[in-house]
C-alpha cells in the first residue's frame, strides 16, 4: 500500500484502495459505497449552517451531528461517508466560519428608580418635624445637643447598617437580630452624648426622640421597608402642608412629630417580626465588629463635613440630603456602566480609560443638578459641589468593599475644615474629592473588582 494513511478520516480522500505492483504499476480498486453524496451533504450543510458556522473544530460538528441523532448507518447510506467524523469534516469545510457576538446579558445592576427616589425623600422628610416644632424650642440654645445626638446616630447607624448587611448572608432573621440589639444601643449612646451639652435639661428628651427615630428609620431602610417608613411620616407631611394657610397650635405642633415617632416604632416592630419569620439562610459565622468600624468613622466624618457647610448655608444641607436618592441610583449605574466597559475593552489600559469616562459621567450627572440648587438656595457652589463629590466617591468605594481609604480621607478633610475659615471650605472639600477620585481610579480602574 502506498501513501500515508490518515489516522482520522477527513472526508476528502477517495474511497479507493491503491496497490503498488512490483513493476511500479498501480492498481486502483474502488470500494463499495459509491462515494459521498454531495447533494445530500450540501443540503445538510445548509440546514445546519447557523450551528456549524460558529464551530472552531470539526469535533464540535461531530458532537452536533450526534446530538441530532445521526447514526453510523445513516451517515454511510444517506451521505456516503465512512463515519460521523468524515461527515463532520465535510460540513466544517463547506460552511464559512462565523462568530456572532453573544446576546447582551441583562444588566445585573439595574437600579430600582422608584426606590432610589423614595429613599432620597425619606432622608429629607424628617426635617419637617423641626419645621413644625420650630416655635417650641430655641435653636441657639438647643441645637448643640441635637447636633451631637445626630452625629453619634449617623456614625452608629452607618456601622450598624453595614454589619446588618453582612449578617444578611445568614438570612433576614440574623440581620434582624443584629438590628434589634444594635439600634437601641445606638439610640441610648446618642442620647447620653446629647445630655452633656443639654446639661440634663428638657432638650435631652427631644434628643432622645430624635435618636430613637434615627435608629428605627435605619432598621427600616436596611430591611427594605421604605414604604412603611413613608406611611409613618405622613403626619409630618400633612401637618407641614397646611402651615402656609393654618396655624395648628402648640398641641398639634408637638403632637404630630410624636405621632410620627410612634408610627415609626410600630412599623419597625412589624418589619422586625416579619424578618424573624423569614426562612434562615446558610449558617455563617458572625463577622468581626472591626469590619464595620471604618463605615462608622466615615459616617462621623461625613456628618461633620455637612455640619460645617450647614453653618454657613443651611439650605445646602437640604439639597445634599435630597440628592442622596439620585446618588444611590448613580452608584448602581456606575456598576452597570463599568460592566459594559469591561465587556467592550480588550486590554487593561483601554478599560482604565473607559472607567475614567464612566466616573466622570456619573460625577457630572450627580453634580450638575446641584449647581442650580445651590444658586437657588443662596449656597456657595464652590463648596457644595466638591462636598457632594467627596460624599459620592466615598460611598462608591464603600459599595465595592473599600472602607478605610474613604474613612481616612474624609476624617482628614473634616479635621482640616474645622480650622479653615468658612469662606475657604472648598479647599479641604476639593482636596478630599480629588484624593477620593484618584483612589477610585486606582481601585476600580482594574477589571478584577467588576468581574
Amino acid at each position: 500500500m502506498s501513501g500515508p494513511m490518515a489516522l482520522e478520516p477527513d472526508g476528502t480522500e477517495p474511497d479507493t484502495l491503491a496497490l503498488r505492483l512490483a513493476d511500479a504499476a498501480t492498481l486502483a480498486i474502488r470500494l463499495p459505497g459509491g462515494g459521498t453524496r454531495q447533494a445530500e451533504v450540501d443540503l445538510l450543510a445548509a440546514e445546519l449552517a447557523d450551528r456549524v458556522g460558529p464551530a472552531v473544530h470539526p469535533y464540535e460538528v461531530a458532537a452536533l451531528l450526534e446530538s441530532e441523532g445521526l447514526t453510523a448507518a445513516v451517515v454511510k447510506e444517506r451521505y456516503g461517508h465512512r463515519d460521523i467524523f468524515s461527515l463532520a469534516s465535510a460540513l466544517y469545510e463547506r460552511v464559512p466560519r462565523v462568530f456572532p457576538e453573544p446576546a447582551r446579558a441583562a444588566d445585573p445592576w439595574r437600579p430600582d428608580h422608584v426606590r432610589c427616589l423614595l429613599r432620597g425623600a425619606l432622608f429629607a422628610l424628617p426635617g419637617l418635624a423641626y419645621l413644625l416644632a420650630a416655635p417650641l424650642w430655641h435653636a441657639s440654645s438647643h441645637a448643640a445637643a441635637l447636633v451631637v445626638a445626630g452625629l453619634v446616630s449617623w456614625a452608629w447607624g452607618q456601622a450598624l447598617g453595614h454589619r446588618a448587611h453582612l449578617r444578611m448572608t445568614a438570612g433576614r432573621g440574623a440581620a434582624a437580630r443584629t438590628l434589634l440589639i444594635g439600634a437601641p444601643v445606638g439610640a441610648a449612646l446618642a442620647t447620653a452624648c446629647a445630655a452633656v451639652p443639654a446639661r440634663g435639661g428638657p432638650v435631652t428628651l427631644v434628643a432622645a426622640a430624635q435618636s430613637v427615630y434615627l435608629a428605627a428609620a435605619g432598621v427600616l431602610l436596611v430591611l427594605g421597608a421604605e414604604w412603611w417608613l413613608l406611611a409613618a411620616l405622613s403626619p409630618l407631611v400633612a401637618g407641614s402642608a397646611v402651615l402656609p394657610w393654618w396655624e395648628p397650635g402648640d398641641v398639634l405642633r408637638a403632637g404630630l412629630p410624636l405621632l410620627a415617632l410612634l408610627a415609626t416604632l410600630a412599623v419597625t416592630a412589624h418589619a422586625l417580626r416579619t424578618a424573624f419569620a423569614a426562612p434562615p439562610g446558610p449558617a455563617a459565622p458572625a463577622p468581626g465588629a472591626s469590619r464595620s468600624v471604618p463605615y462608622g468613622l466615615f459616617g462621623l466624618a461625613a456628618g461633620i463635613l455637612v455640619l460645617l457647610e450647614g453653618r454657613q448655608h443651611p439650605y445646602a444641607v437640604i439639597a445634599l440630603t435630597v440628592s442622596m436618592g439620585p446618588a444611590e441610583w448613580l452608584l448602581y449605574r456606575y456598576r452597570g456602566l463599568s460592566v459594559g466597559a469591561l465587556r467592550a475593552s480588550a486590554t487593561p489600559t483601554v478599560f482604565l480609560w473607559r472607567s475614567t469616562g464612566v466616573l466622570a459621567l456619573c460625577l457630572c450627572a450627580y453634580l450638575l443638578p446641584l449647581l442650580p440648587a445651590a444658586l437657588l438656595t443662596g449656597s456657595d457652589p464652590a463648596a457644595l459641589l466638591p462636598l457632594a463629590a467627596t460624599l459620592w466617591t466615598a460611598l462608591l468605594l464603600q459599595a465595592f468593599g473599600t472602607a478605610w481609604p474613604p474613612a481616612a480621607i474624609c476624617l482628614t478633610a473634616a479635621a482640616s475644615a474645622a480650622f479653615v475659615p468658612p469662606g475657604d471650605l472648598f479647599l479641604p472639600y476639593g482636596a478630599a474629592a480629588l484624593a477620593l477620585s484618584v483612589c477610585v481610579l486606582r481601585t476600580l480602574g482594574r477589571p478584577a473588582p467588576h468581574v
